[in-house]
């Protein structure tokens, strides 16, 4: 039946031709897998048509098809390339090949730091080999998505760890590839193995209102269908339920204005679908004339296309006293935006599918993330770059640059012209002069001021405490820069470069020669010369030696800052034992925490993610601990960089002040002009802490706040 099922799918849009290639990997892969089981106890064929079948829906090639039937023959059957290859031809091969290499590269992982610096390896490979084929991602979608529908199987931890890497990493990247009808899938999937409590909440909710909000949006496309008749309009008018996720994304906002569900009457929109460009902006005119127009909601993207080729009018009016959304495009606009990518794969006769990625704009940066040197700034790139929200600016000629959200003026330079940015020495947003770490914001004008002659790029600007370059393709234009000067030149600049950030930390190295063999250079000119072209910057240089100076053993030997109450930390299973907070990390109430067992000195407490724990060898001295019910004050430190102004410690103590948190001690480090401010606290927990370094940020000419100690900072 399912063999039956996925050749009346293909024969739908395929020629005859790939319809048999289709029906031949079906036969291999049933006498491959023959015998084989999944977890779930279902024949494991199962599977690997299942993904066909999401494929197909997407109306993908048989190659693609193909591909995706044998995506698991070479790992779990012993078939070779070669025979893949001899039986398939070159294309499939290669598919299967790289859908493979992803299965093996790509596994979630379930805690510790190192396995999370695996895991951002794991994504940066399966990101590079996507610039090959872009089809791979699209199998290793469809993969994914089949495995979050039979996730019950797994163990709770297991599911819960996939489910967080898909809501992460795979959702965004559906929505990035434009494929919608997948995105959502995975978002409520992922949710309701994440929050099944919230999930089945929301969907009970959504299911006690369908009938009144279906009235509600069926009344509205009636009114719109008439007036475009009565205009001469073509179009299909239907209403657009929300999913799951994003309505409990869209209560959580209302929730912070006072309101509740109750009050959410955008649970369905209209979506009209015309024959042209031209009739798009009739249905506009007709839209607005049935009800009042709310201005701020309005967006042509047909006009302005997103990156990743999505093109639609989007709307919003005020009916019967509500807000309703409305979305107009043509039919084939519709389909590249419930499709993405995946609606140029379409079968065409005479024509070959791999050739339209080049569409993406943002494919080519998995080149330039190829030679990020640390793993935490290649997660960010592709998060800043690729996964995250993005913001639309304008040039003073009023052209418009879209951008990562979190982008700052430098970016910008950067991605108007590679020279111009080189030049740039400062900026202007909406007339005004800004730092050039200033966030941009939707609709901002930026003008980029530059140096009349030539100008030289600042190794300041790959710091990532400072703050002035937030994307993926500045840092990589920047290193390039650097990467082509004179290595005595570079090697001189590494030097100064380390220098003057050693000295902004307070930091004595105690010999160079052996932190650069910390990151395995034996050549000192080397290890300046990577300093000197950006490709290792002396903030990782700080981190590591955070963490290889406080070796585990030396945790016997830390003096712990405080001596907590019995009834503040509780030593599971265990009762009462003497019990000390670590004065590395600091950790607060809230914060994950874990003991070690001292030699005399009963249990120090850490965070579970200061680096004497992640690197701890004898983890038989480790014992689970949990935050009691007793209120207590805590010492924390958190470091203020600013840009100096009159006034400013005032305003900041002032901030403090009113939040009722004690400063026990502070000093202040002037580096040019920007000041860091050191502050000792005494904090409750970590949501008194996130609340304060957020009232903090707010404070004018703040560039950023973060909480030192262990491994996470705040910004």
């Amino acid at each position: 039946m399912e063999k039956e099922e996925l050749l009346a799918k293909a024969q739908a849009y395929l020629p005859e031709e790939q319809v048999t290639l289709v029906e031949k990997a079906y036969n291999f892969a049933l006498d491959a897998h023959l015998g084989q089981l999944r977890k779930s106890g279902e024949p494991y064929l199962e599977h690997p048509v299942s993904v066909a079948m999401i494929l197909a829906e997407l109306q993908f090639d048989g190659a693609t098809l193909a591909a995706a039937l044998l995506h698991d023959v070479l790992e779990d059957c012993g078939v070779s390339m070669g025979e893949i290859e001899t039986n398939f031809g070159d294309e499939v091969a290669r598919l299967v090949g790289g859908t493979t290499k992803l299965s093996k590269l790509a596994k979630p992982v379930y805690g510790d730091a190192a396995r999370r610096e695996l895991q951002v390896e794991n994504l940066r490979k399966m990101l590079i080999a996507t610039a090959e084929d872009l089809r791979v991602i699209y199998i290793k979608l469809a993969d994914r998505l089949h495995n979050m529908r039979t996730l019950g199987v797994l163990p709770r931890g297991k599911r819960v760890a996939i489910a967080q890497e898909t809501l992460e990493i795979y959702a965004p990247l559906a929505h990035r590839l434009g494929i919608r009808s997948v995105k959502w899938q995975l978002e409520d999937l992922a949710f309701r193995y994440l929050e099944p409590r919230e999930y089945h909440r929301v969907a009970r909710l959504v299911a006690s209102k369908r009938e009144q909000r279906e009235g509600f949006i069926n009344e509205a496309i009636q009114a719109v269908g008439e007036e475009l008749n009565k205009a001469g309009v073509e179009a299909s008018v239907f209403g657009r339920p929300k999913h799951v996720y994003s309505i409990f994304r869209k209560m959580g906002k209302y929730a912070s204005q006072g309101k509740d569900f109750g009050d959410i009457y955008d649970l369905f929109g209209l979506r009209i679908l015309a024959n042209s460009i031209s009739d798009c902006y009739k249905a506009l005119g007709i839209v607005h004339s049935l009800w009042h127009p709310m201005p701020e909601e309005f967006s042509d993207f047909i006009a302005n296309p997103k990156e990743n080729g999505y093109r639609s009018l989007h709307t919003a009016v005020i009916y019967h006293g509500n807000a309703l959304e409305v979305q107009i495009r043509t039919y084939q606009m519709n389909r590249v935006a419930e499709f993405g990518l995946a609606a140029h794969w379409r079968y065409k006769e005479g024509e070959k599918g791999g050739e339209s990625f080049g569409e993406v704009a943002w494919l080519p940066r998995l080149v330039e993330w190829r030679d990020v040197f640390d793993s935490k700034e290649f997660l960010e790139s592709v998060k800043s770059d690729m996964l995250a929200n993005r913001v639309f600016v304008f040039t003073p000629k009023g052209e418009i640059k879209e951008l990562a959200k979190g982008a700052t003026p430098l970016d910008f330079a950067f991605h108007v012209h590679t020279t111009l940015a080189y030049r740039c020495v400062g900026a202007k947003v909406n007339g005004r002069l800004v730092p050039l770490n200033y966030n941009l914001n939707n609709a901002d004008v930026v003008e980029i001021i530059a140096a009349k002659g030539e100008k030289e790029p600042s190794l300041d600007w790959l710091n990532p405490e400072l703050g002035y370059v937030k994307t993926s393709h500045a840092r990589a234009k920047i290193r390039q820069w650097f990467n082509k000067q004179d290595r005595a030149q570079t090697i001189e600049a590494g030097k100064q470069f380390l220098g003057r950030e050693l000295k902004r930390a307070d930091i004595v190295l105690p010999s160079v020669s052996e932190v650069a063999s910390l990151f395995g250079f034996k050549n000192m000119d080397d290890f300046f010369a990577a300093i000197g072209s950006g490709n290792l910057s002396p903030s990782q240089i700080i981190a590591k030696l955070a963490v290889s100076e406080e070796r585990p053993e030396e945790l016997v030997e830390v003096h712990p800052s405080k001596k907590v109450s019995p009834a503040s930390v509780k030593v599971l299973g265990v009762g009462d034992l003497v019990t000390h907070l670590a004065n590395c990390c600091h950790p607060l109430p809230g914060d994950k925490i874990i003991g070690y067992i001292t030699q005399g000195r009963g249990v120090t407490v850490h965070r579970r993610d200061c680096p004497n724990i992640v690197n701890e060898v004898e983890r038989e001295r480790l014992i689970e601990v949990g935050w009691g019910g007793v209120e207590q004050v805590y010492p924390v430190a958190i470091q203020v960089n600013a840009w100096d102004r009159i006034g400013l410690l005032r305003d900041i103590s002032v901030i403090i002040a009113e939040e009722g948190v004690n400063i026990t001690d502070f000093h202040v480090a002037d580096h040019e002009d920007i000041v860091s401010l050191n502050l000792s606290l005494e904090i409750k927990g970590t949501a008194e802490l996130a609340s304060l370094i957020a009232k903090v940020y707010s404070v004018g000419s703040v560039v950023n706040v973060r909480r030192k100690g262990g491994v996470n900072a705040a910004h």
